[in-house]
């Protein structure tokens, strides 16, 4: 039996800067203050709290003054560092370098469509924290879709100019661009065809995941996908490996696997989210290889 980490899976740019800059502030002085998870992984959460992180939501931040917060990859709307200003708080700015990109031109898209009555349309997760930092720079007018169903919330009788959560399935993306092009024309308004500006904004760091993983999930007989319940991009990732090896697993760590999973398998994969630390796959490698008595590898 061989068992291999996928080499492309793990931390992206901007999570792993994130936690970087947590580190270093925490090796400075405790404790540090971050805004919401630092990361959709409980596990990597509790190892950073347990090194002084105080994770604390917006109405949090209103009640404290003179201290330190960071500001994880997911970026904050406009107001987080009005309230940041006001009480004292020196922020420790981790945003993800793509959605700092990413919110600067939703804000210009959004003053040119007030000039044009038109209207900003973000496919995300409602209530995602990237998603409420891009809405932020609407003025949380934007609207925001996730699937079919929330387009009916869309007037097309008026432009739209379309964006994507950075996280998101680049083919989740191009289909929700499809059906409004499609609304647009069904709906009487094929001028405005013309008008529909859509913006494939997902991160390529992240998309281009998606074959990666599928590649790695054909080439193994089971795949042990390790991923925290709460990560948006482990979702999405994890149905990649599942429409390429049926024989695939979601797990948050190494007690939930199941050793009938690997009857008869020679080849076993283990990948995860860009929110997945290195380390957590490697306690799931470990594990396997305590179960059937392998030796461990460097594989």
């Amino acid at each position: 039996m061989k068992i291999t980490i996928d080499k492309n899976s793990g931390y992206c740019f901007g999570v792993e800067y994130a936690i970087s800059m947590a580190e270093e502030e925490l090796n400075e002085s405790s404790p540090l203050y971050c805004l919401g998870d630092i990361v959709h992984n409980d596990k990597e959460v509790a190892r950073l709290a347990a090194k002084g992180l105080k994770i604390i939501n917006r109405e949090d931040l209103k009640t404290l003054s003179d201290c330190k917060v960071l500001i994880r990859a997911h970026g904050e709307p406009p107001e987080t560092y009005q309230i940041a200003l006001q009480n004292n708080i020196e922020l420790i700015d981790a945003s993800c370098p793509v959605v700092l990109k990413l919110q600067n031109r939703i804000k210009t898209a959004y003053d040119n469509a007030k000039m044009q009555n038109g209207q900003i349309v973000i496919y995300g997760k409602k209530g995602h924290a990237e998603v409420i930092g891009l809405s932020g720079q609407t003025n949380q007018e934007a609207i925001i879709v996730t699937d079919e169903k929330d387009l009916e919330s869309l007037d097309y009788s008026k432009p739209i100019t379309f964006f994507s959560q950075t996280t998101k399935s680049t083919d989740g993306f191009y289909k929700m661009k499809h059906l409004i092009a499609k609304n647009i024309q069904e709906k009487g308004f094929s001028d405005n065809l013309a008008l529909f500006d859509a913006n494939d904004s997902i991160c390529r760091q992240v998309a281009n995941r998606e074959p990666q993983l599928a590649k790695f999930a054909k080439e193994n007989d089971v795949i042990v996908f390790v991923s925290g319940k709460k990560s948006s991009n482990g979702k999405s990732l994890f149905n990649v490996c599942q429409k390429a090896n049926p024989k695939s697993y979601f797990v948050e760590d190494e007690s939930e696997l199941q050793p009938e999973w690997f009857e008869n398998a020679q080849n076993i994969g283990i990948c995860g989210a860009t929110s997945t630390p290195m380390w957590l796959m490697e306690k799931v490698k470990s594990r396997i290889e305590k179960l059937f008595c392998l030796e461990p590898s460097n594989e």
